[in-house]
């Protein structure tokens, strides 16, 4: 080289010397960070990724912070009823203790009574005070609010409802097919029974649901006597009596295929008369076909009863009684209309949701699919029960069914109402716990971990590449400082020419 001025060798050398340390400040500012991707410049493409899926791992570690509270909140629910459970079974023990009245001193039914207070008195406290973070848990705070219940629904229990934000639910049954009693039709053919002889015996079995027994009538009996007769034991057999067009019309209590009356001549007594099924259609009809005379009636005549049938907001709800269910994810309600509106086909606008129930984020999105819910009811005394046969505040002092002077049998039924409402809420939110919390926990884990190591592989630094990177850098830069100072040295050769 003779020229001087421009040192090409050494600007080579100095571009070169540049890119090797830009190339070593990388890799060392990786090794240092853990990341391969520290700014956009990086790789824009992985950037964009990798923060795509940082915003998924933090959705995911929210949701489960937000089923790990849901089951912190069900399992201080669970407490309180739990407690409320045993109380009400120790109400169920001195229920039954107090209706041994021979055998028990008025003092010790007073005894019995001021317990019986003293439990309900604790339930009702339960109920209001069980809490998480101040919000009350078993006093109706998490129950679904309920309007324009109509007339021929007789309860409405909604377990679950997914709403908007702001949305209101109509619930709409359509009745399909009647709810029936089971029922038999013994005709007589007059308004008393006429045997053979004044001495004769007409007797009958009768059995239901519940037990059985058996009639015996004699010449002349009138059939509102045998009607009366049989009504006497209708809470022993589950099956009630009434007369109507000469005969006597036998049907079950309740309604439902579980309910069933049964009919056995054990002695016809030369009564003339015979057995008619109802309709299947209409309970209060003859079925067209289907009759056994009293002489061939040796051997039991049976009837069941039939479950409604209805589709409940376009799902087909499974049935018992009067009463019908749908559970689905975004709406778990049951049901129970009253006579008429279980015995008559057509659409019932039943109840519309407004808002309510205890509700949880359990998904990574805010949205309606990731929300779920679950209605917690008001397990104060006046709520536990049923309007059908009463509540449980009724068994106080005072009230109907205390056990000093009330009715004990109407008291076991509320208590066995009360209990079960119990169990059922708890298992409810035993299978919530179980089903729907836990699995989602173990879900969104699986899912955090694939998110985390997907977000890894773009963004994280890989140390045996980079280690390798970092040699090979420190290498170039050394080699290249050498050369740059042989390419400074290198002009200096000229000076050999000027002697």
């Amino acid at each position: 080289m003779s020229r001087i001025n421009t040192n090409v060798s050494s600007l080579l050398a100095q571009r070169v010397l540049g890119q090797q340390n830009t190339s070593l400040t990388k890799s060392l500012e990786r090794l240092s960070t853990g990341y391969r991707i520290n700014r956009g410049a990086d790789d824009p493409a992985g950037l964009i990724a990798s923060e795509a899926l940082r915003s998924e791992k933090a959705a995911i570690s929210a949701a489960i912070g937000n089923a790990e509270r849901a089951e912190q909140v069900v399992n201080i629910a669970e407490g309180g009823l739990q407690e409320v459970n045993a109380l009400l079974l120790e109400v169920q023990s001195l229920v039954g203790q107090s209706a041994n009245e021979a055998g028990l001193s008025e003092d010790e039914r007073a005894a019995n009574q001021l317990q019986i207070d003293s439990i309900l008195q604790t339930i009702d406290r339960i109920a209001s005070t069980t809490s998480f973070q101040g919000t009350k848990l078993l006093n109706g705070t998490y129950d679904f609010q309920l309007s324009n219940q109509a007339a021929t629904v007789n309860d409405v229990t909604v377990n679950a409802a997914k709403l908007e934000f702001g949305d209101t639910r109509d619930v709409d049954v359509l009745v399909t097919q009647s709810a029936q009693r089971a029922g038999l039709f013994l005709s007589v053919g007059a308004a008393a029974f006429d045997l053979s002889a004044a001495t004769a015996l007409f007797t009958v079995d009768v059995a239901g649901t519940l037990g059985s027994r058996q009639f015996t009538f004699g010449s002349g009996t009138a059939l509102t006597d045998a009607r009366d007769a049989i009504n006497t034991f209708t809470d022993v057999t589950g099956v009630s009596a009434a007369v109507s067009s000469n005969g006597i019309v036998l049907k079950t209590t309740e309604f439902g295929s579980t309910e069933f009356v049964s009919v056995e001549i054990a002695d016809a007594a030369g009564q003339a008369g015979n057995i008619r099924l109802l309709s299947a259609l209409d309970e209060n009809a003859l079925a067209s076909a289907g009759t056994t005379a009293f002489s061939a009636a040796a051997t039991p005549i049976r009837d069941a009863g039939q479950d409604v049938g209805a589709v409940i907001n376009g799902v087909a709800a499974t049935s018992d009684g009067k009463a019908a269910r749908i559970n689905t994810d975004f709406l778990d309600v049951e049901i129970e209309l009253t006579n008429a509106g279980a015995t008559t086909l057509g659409n019932i606008n039943a109840v519309t949701i407004s808002d309510g129930g205890a509700k949880f984020n359990l998904g990574p999105n805010v949205d309606i699919l990731n929300q779920t819910s679950i209605g917690i009811g008001n397990v104060a005394t006046r709520n536990l029960g049923t309007e059908s046969n009463g509540f449980l505040s009724s068994l106080a002092s005072g009230k109907t069914n205390n056990v000093k002077s009330g009715d004990l049998g109407a008291a076991q039924k509320i208590v066995n109402d009360a209990i079960a409402q119990v169990a059922g809420l708890r298992g409810r939110l035993g299978a919530f716990q179980k089903n729907t919390v836990g699995a989602t926990i173990r879900s969104l884990g699986v899912a955090l971990e694939n998110t985390s190591a997907a977000e890894s592989a773009i963004r994280d630094t890989d140390f045996a590449e980079e280690t390798a990177e970092l040699t090979r850098s420190q290498i170039l830069v050394n080699a290249a400082t050498n050369v740059l100072g042989i390419a400074n040295n290198q002009p200096q050769s000229v000076l050999s020419l000027l002697g």
